[in-house]
């Protein structure tokens, strides 16, 4: 299965699957160091590189982990955006391994949003986040099947984002 989430909700959505074995496609640009390391200690793989760095090598090593019946998570507008728009990379990955693509978003009551490119979301102590899954999809062969996957993956992931913010309809998870 591939997970994928927007840049800005990576914090909570690490901590809500931490210690599943899920492996994280982490930029491989220095400061990818930190978020690495994070993941890590929360209980994750990494695989680094991004569409900016070392995106054969990202490719190759996704491959690799859902191949061997693993799960791999993309933020497909990171590791610099812009914010909520597609790169690829994912596609290929879920396209070439067969995986099934499932967009996740993650909304807090109480957070802080940082001036970064991508609002970055930092939930306040105690706060309740609620996660959200959407309907998964697969990538069917093909440069047709990219460009269709591209266009459900982003009305899925805009839909997901609908549901997780504070209405009914979604989990709620504290933390």
């Amino acid at each position: 299965m591939v997970y994928l989430m927007w840049h800005e909700a990576l914090l909570p959505l690490l901590w809500h699957h931490r210690g599943l074995g899920v492996a994280v496609v982490v930029s491989a640009a220095r400061d990818g160091q930190y978020l690495a390391d994070l993941a890590e200690r929360l209980g994750y793989r990494t695989v680094r590189g991004s569409s900016h760095r070392g995106g054969v090598r990202a490719l190759v090593g996704a491959l690799r982990v859902l191949r061997d019946g693993g799960t791999v998570a993309f933020t497909p507008d990171g590791p610099r955006g812009p914010r909520r728009v597609l790169k690829p990379g994912f596609l290929a990955a879920a396209q070439k391994s067969g995986a099934l693509v499932v967009p996740v978003h993650a909304a807090a009551r109480w957070a802080r949003r940082l001036g970064s490119w991508d609002r970055f979301l930092v939930p306040l102590p105690f706060a309740r986040v609620r996660v959200a899954f959407g309907a998964p999809f697969a990538v069917a062969p093909g440069p047709d099947g990219l460009a269709e996957g591209a266009v459900v993956a982003a009305a899925a992931l805009a839909r997901t984002v609908q549901e997780a913010e504070w209405r009914s309809g979604a989990a709620t998870v504290t933390g």
